[in-house]
């Protein structure tokens, strides 16, 4: 369909619902090809919007088999989008709507409402899934209490709420909490539970279920333990109790996004359910446990409290995400967790803001909403909270979050009022602040300074200037509030002024720091305290001061990675030698057994080539893949010459004996040994990685010592190895797929993603398989931009396959092409030939087209 046919949705045109739901009773006759649904929905006029009005619902790929008003049988028109009946059709007060519907599950590749998982019926209707399961107003102000009866010969017969009766071949739910119809869900199989309990702070008992494949149950036992912490961390932390009688979380292998909120129903996508020592990594428990957290945190954060439209996704998604990255921060190291948040942020949203696909935290228009589950609603969102955060304070925080819960449980709210309740809470004025919201853009922070000595002490003047760069849409960025932590230290280290948070308000502005008895060294944005490119020119004596003596853990590690990368720039623009003054540093930091193993072996990761890429761009370079692959493979080289003796002894110390933990600790040590072995593995080609994967007792292991194997050109037995221990393992052999990409050396990334694609075990219509082969190859930097354009060719190739299959993850996997503008000449007019081939691809989804529309749209601008 022609783009133009699609017109975008305005939040200027934001208008109430003119009807309200009072409630909602359905009934699922369950068959794969022809599920029968049978709605009985209470509506009456919505005194906010008088009047006689039409009366619309939304519906798509459905079958309408009858429909009722009070009774009386109805013909409303239909269209491809939804039913229409006119007003004068319609009672003046309430009435009941009943419709019956059939639909197929087991066609629905696109995993978008009432779908098939391997013999498992389940939903997903965030954002507009809903749609394709009954006649609706999909939206998320339309909130009710669901009644839900399923009848089917599966054994287990699941939904929102609390089950009310159950019985051979059926089962009745009720939720009495209202809710919006994207937090439907139902799931029918035979599945098997793990059952655990939480006793509340008030003291009721929750019922606690994990549902999986059978086979699967043995690897469930840290998700439940994740949630139960969640669940006590909310109330400790919040105040936020659980508020129905059973929680239960689904694992499906078939999900287009990590999890699923539901209300007392949560899909998963099974990836962040099911771990084991043999079958996990230490990240994959990592993000089981902060996605657990998220997806129970919403219970509050998104269902109790949803968003009026999906403009506001940001208030319960940045919301969440802040909540989640809190709680994982005391579950873990907090310093090491910050440093991964800024890498992602960077990685992701950085990206993301300074390209095609650039848009503000709350959006003011979309084609497709499903294309805005972006890294600057989610990330970015994120940021935006802990910078509301640090302004008021611990105590103002706490206040408004209390008022806001108060004020608006079961609400559908807005930025407004999430913004109104912190004015009242703290009296503050949030009108600048709310640009971080409005406006698009990272904004670059300049800093120049002056010292002037006096007889009463010096005093020391930092000055600000801050500027945001136009954005797609946008041209004019007013300044916006930042919050900057400032710590000052003297030259011999010590710490003479602790943090203090600075708030810049102006274009241009300068703090005075008096009183000083010499020059103090400043340690500017602490903690990361603003989510902003800082730019002041430092040197490399000063770079090295601060990773040695910096007391703010997340400024000594960027001056560690600062380092990295202007040596990197140096060698990469002007043929320079790897920095020596860098290789000595780590060194130290590596030897320094008082810093957390997890922050030394952050420490150890070099820039990506991706993260080069960008910085070369921003100083007005033009980013050459083969030129930066082989400056970082340089440096690399350097450090494990340089560094030989102390990473084999780091390699050995970091053993850690006895059974397998998920802890933190535990796995700090292992992410320290296996970077270190990174390193070693180029000196001894691989010896001590080819020794690690044969006696390897955990996944983390494994695959590190794989990948090192693959990196150094010795992985086919391994590999081979692998594939045969682990055939039966879909989550594992995801893994297998990705790391020989990933690792793969860059002439090679290409033929190995065609082979891997001829393979039977590509999955494709899987968005976890296809995610593993296409993510990989886009991760392999300058495989994917390696010349000629086989990589771009390849990868355009699968999109257009992807999309009439599954359009979400197609338009999601789009966004590998959304730097384009890094690049030379022939590499920006091949990724163009690429993109245009999937653009005129016939009957091109939504989704994809107006994702690829909007990134060709930039390049020809």
């Amino acid at each position: 369909m022609p783009e133009e046919h699609h017109q975008p949705t305005l939040l200027a045109d934001y208008a109430p619902y003119p009807f309200s739901v009072t409630e909602v009773d359905l009934t699922f006759r369950l068959d794969p090809h022809a599920t029968r649904v049978i709605a009985r929905i209470g509506f009456a006029p919505n005194p906010e919007v008088p009047g006689r009005h039409d009366f619309r619902l939304d519906g798509e790929k459905l079958r309408l088999i009858s429909a009722r008003i009070d009774g009386q049988e109805v013909r409303p028109g239909i269209d491809e989008s939804g039913l229409t009946l006119a007003a004068d059709d319609l009672p003046e007060g309430p009435f009941t709507w009943e419709a019956e519907v059939e639909i197929d599950p087991a066609a629905n590749t696109a995993l978008e409402g009432l779908y098939m998982s391997g013999g498992i019926y389940c939903t997903q209707c965030e954002a507009e899934g809903f749609r394709r399961i009954t006649f609706y107003p999909d939206r998320p102000d339309v909130m009710a209490p669901f009644r839900v009866r399923i009848e089917s010969d599966l054994p287990v017969l699941l939904s929102n709420g609390n089950p009310t009766a159950s019985g051979a071949g059926w089962a009745n739910w009720t939720d009495p909490w209202k809710k919006p119809a994207y937090l439907f869900a139902l799931v029918a199989g035979d599945l098997v539970a793990v059952h655990d309990s939480f006793i509340t702070r008030s003291g009721r008992k929750v019922a606690l279920a994990i549902w999986v494949r059978r086979g699967d149950e043995d690897r469930c036992a840290y998700a439940m333990d994740s949630l139960k912490r969640s669940m006590k961390w909310d109330e400790d932390t919040y105040g936020r109790e659980y508020d129905l009688e059973v929680f239960n979380i689904v694992a499906v292998d078939d999900f287009n996004m990590g999890a699923m909120e539901n209300k007392g129903l949560n899909i998963f996508n099974s990836k962040l359910v099911l771990a084991s020592p043999e079958t996990a990594t230490d990240l994959d428990f990592e993000r089981i446990e902060g996605v657990i957290a998220h997806e129970y945190f919403h219970n509050w954060t998104g269902n109790r409290i949803t968003c009026r439209d999906w403009f506001q996704l940001c208030l319960k998604e940045g919301l969440t995400v802040f909540r989640d990255q809190q709680f994982s921060s005391d579950m873990r190291s907090a310093p090491v967790k910050r440093i991964d948040d800024v890498l992602t942020l960077r990685a992701r949203q950085f990206r993301e803001d300074t390209g095609p696909l650039a848009h503000p935290v709350r959006p003011d228009s979309y084609v497709e909403i499903n294309n805005f589950y972006t890294a600057t609603v989610y990330e970015k969102g994120a940021e935006v909270i802990g910078m509301l955060k640090r302004l008021v304070g611990d105590d103002g925080y706490a206040r408004a979050l209390d008022l806001y819960f108060d004020r608006h449980d079961g609400d559908a709210a807005t930025i407004e009022d999430w913004l109104k309740v912190f004015e009242d809470a703290t009296g503050r004025d949030l009108t600048q602040f709310k640009r971080w919201y409005t406006d698009a853009g990272t904004p670059r922070l300049t800093v120049s300074e002056a010292w002037n000595p006096g007889s009463d002490g010096g005093t020391y003047t930092l000055t600000f200037h801050q500027k945001t760069a136009p954005t797609p849409g946008q041209d004019a960025k007013p300044p916006r509030v930042i919050p900057i932590a400032v710590g000052l230290l003297n030259p011999n280290g010590d710490e003479v002024v602790a943090t203090t948070m600075l708030e810049m308000t102006e274009a241009t502005q300068s703090f005075r720091f008096e009183g000083l008895a010499s020059r103090p060294v400043p340690s500017i944005l602490r903690g990361f305290s603003a989510p902003v490119v800082l730019d002041r020119k430092v040197d490399v004596t000063e770079r090295a001061f601060l990773l040695a003596h910096d007391t703010d853990p997340f400024n000594r590690w960027e001056a560690g990675r600062a380092l990295a990368k202007d040596g990197l720039v140096r060698s990469i623009a002007e043929g320079a030698a790897p920095s020596r003054s860098y290789v000595e540093a780590l060194g130290a930091v590596l030897a320094d057994e008082t810093l957390d193993p997890a922050f030394r072996a952050l420490c150890l990761q070099l820039p990506s080539e991706d993260d080069l890429a960008q910085t070369l761009h921003e100083s007005g370079r033009t980013a050459d893949p083969d030129a930066i692959h082989a400056a970082r493979e340089g440096l690399a080289e350097t450090i494990a010459e340089g560094l030989a003796r102390p990473l084999s002894a780091t390699y050995e110390a970091m053993l850690t004996k006895g059974p397998f933990a998920p802890d933190s600790a535990s796995a700090g040590r292992r992410a320290l040994r296996l970077a270190a072995l990174a390193f070693h593995s180029r000196a001894d080609g691989g010896a001590r990685a080819a020794a690690l994967f044969e006696t390897a007792d955990n996944m983390t292991e494994s695959a590190g010592a794989l990948g090192c194997l693959i990196a150094a050109g010795r992985g086919e037995a391994a590999t081979a190895a692998f594939a045969e221990r682990w055939r039966d393992n879909r989550l594992v052999i995801d893994k297998w797929f990705l790391l020989q990409l990933v690792h793969a050396r860059p002439e090679t990334a290409v033929p190995t993603a065609e082979r891997l694609a001829a393979l039977p075990e590509f999955e494709w219509k899987n968005p976890n398989r296809a995610r593993a082969l296409l993510g990989g190859l886009a991760a392999n930097h300058a495989g994917f931009h390696a010349r000629g354009g086989a990589g771009y060719r390849f990868y355009a190739g699968w999109l257009a396959r992807l999309d009439p299959v599954n359009p979400q993850i197609a338009a999601r996997m789009s966004t590998a092409f959304e730097t384009w503008a890094r690049y030379d000449a022939d590499r920006r007019a091949l990724m163009r030939e690429a993109l245009q081939s999937v653009a005129a691809t016939p009957g091109l989804s939504r989704d994809t087209r107006e994702m690829v529309g909007r990134i060709l749209g930039a390049d020809r601008a």
